[in-house]
């Protein structure tokens, strides 16, 4: 039971400490579209997504004015095209991209999430011409989300996938330079890919799921940011007792966001499916992750002490959610992005926090090495390198890791970069050994899955 000040502490997220929900994805199972042609499954296609998300935006905006908490983001996830749309070319995959962003500018929606590939135990037909299409696809689109999942902890790592999605980045930030290789911020390589999460660019709608479910992404960072201090100024507390706090902070901004989703899809009628607890940032001041390190005592986040407050802070909101809902899902963990993290973009600019202490973190939180501009001129062999050694963490620890790198056509590391929005700016980061030659990633075939995928 909540008591009165915890209730007045919530009624301060939403008027004082930027709680609003993030994220409302509309899930929608296309394979009832499926046909060899392409003008009729595009047909098919439009008629499916308008029909289910013609409301979706005002639905959204609606239920937000009720409670006074704002709906960022609009966004719906779609069945796997790779899969829904095997029967066609790389050429026609592109039409097909074409075809999402024409929807959804016509629904007003932000993102559409699903130009997606599983491909962790090998590429089928359909896989390998997305893959192929991909460059084209996010270059030439500027509402459709791309993901690849390359690696499971039963399956191992693919790394003939790896190679190619490294290529495929390459070819994506050329084709987008004048743009400082935007179309990159729209791919996200994966590990353990999860089947229902409403983050982009990574969400997609699985198998196994309803034919139209509403996810829920909260935000909160500044949220918990403030919940410590307003702690903390009461007196000193030891971190189990800090913990303790985030955890019922987290417990309180999930409840927020399963009472929107649950209007949402009511009013849409269509199911609830879960809430994502990852906390989020923006670059506003005030909502960032890494203010929260400063908080908890350090000085910038990727210091010393860094990757164990991490950890903490994880566990403690994946604890609280877990207690305010049943239905969680998704990557829900704290994101550590570079560029769409203010605080974050600053720490790297300033030495703070490293390519190698970002990794390391990775290990502990959701969901990888986030929005990370890099040199223009690494190699693929370099950025398949890169990609690899984050998949190999996810695959050992059994969880979700991604890569969202974004290597700069002309820039070198300390350039500014601009991609607008919440994607942020920020300050290319280095690599280490970035000219090396690799022969490590041309060997190609798939790593073996750890000892532990054999339990059953």
């Amino acid at each position: 039971m909540f008591e009165d000040h915890e209730i007045i502490s919530t009624i301060e997220m939403v008027k004082n400490e930027h709680l609003d929900v993030r994220a409302v994805t509309l899930g929608i199972n296309l394979f009832d579209c499926i046909s060899h042609d392409l003008d009729t499954f595009r047909h098919n296609i439009r008629k499916k997504i308008t029909g289910h998300a013609g409301a979706l935006k005002s639905v959204c905006d609606a239920v937000g004015d009720k409670y006074g908490i704002q709906v960022v983001n609009k966004r719906i996830s779609i069945s796997p095209i790779a899969l829904v749309g095997a029967a066609f070319s790389a050429d026609q995959m592109v039409e097909i991209a074409h075809e999402l962003n024409e929807i959804a500018t016509a629904v007003d929606i932000d993102f559409i999430g699903g130009f997606s590939a599983l491909v962790e135990k090998g590429m089928a037909t359909g896989d390998t011409a997305l893959i192929n299409a991909l460059p084209r696809a996010l270059a030439e689109t500027q509402r459709v989300c791309a993901s690849v999942n390359v690696a499971t902890t039963k399956a191992g790592i693919n790394m003939d996938a790896v190679l190619q999605m490294a290529r495929a980045i390459k070819q994506a930030a050329e084709l987008t330079a004048d743009q400082d290789g935007l179309a990159c911020a729209k791919l996200c390589v994966f590990a353990n890919i999860p089947e229902d999460m409403p983050f982009m660019a990574g969400a997609y709608l699985g198998v196994g799921v309803a034919d139209a479910v509403i996810n829920v992404g909260v935000s909160g960072p500044g949220v918990v940011k403030r919940a410590i201090e307003r702690n903390l100024e009461n007196g000193p507390m030891t971190l189990g007792n800090i913990a303790e706090v985030i955890k019922r902070t987290a417990c309180k901004v999930t409840r927020v966001g399963e009472l929107i989703g649950r209007e949402v899809a009511r009013e849409l009628d269509v199911r609830f499916g879960v809430v994502d607890l990852s906390l989020a940032p923006t670059p506003t001041v005030g909502d960032s992750i890494g203010e929260i390190f400063q908080a908890l005592g350090l000085s910038h986040i990727g210091v010393p002490g860094s990757t164990a407050a991490l950890a903490m802070l994880n566990d403690a909101v994946k604890k609280g959610g877990a207690f305010a809902s049943s239905h969680v899902g998704g990557l829900s963990g704290a994101f550590i992005p570079v560029s769409e993290d203010l605080n974050i973009a600053q720490a790297a600019h300033q030495g703070f926090l490293s390519l190698e202490k970002l990794e390391a973190m990775t290990s502990v939180c959701s969901v990888g090495l986030d929005m990370v501009p890099v040199p223009g001129d690494i190699t693929e062999e370099c950025l398949a390198g890169m990609i690899a050694d984050e998949m190999a963490i996810g695959m050992i620890n059994a969880k979700t890791t991604a890569t969202r790198i974004i290597p700069v056509p002309g820039k070198k590391a300390g350039d500014s970069v601009y991609f607008g929005g919440l994607l942020g700016e920020a300050k290319i980061m280095a690599v280490p050994h970035m000219a090396d030659a690799s022969l490590f990633v041309h060997h190609g075939g798939r790593i073996p899955a750890p000892i532990h995928s054999l339990k059953n």
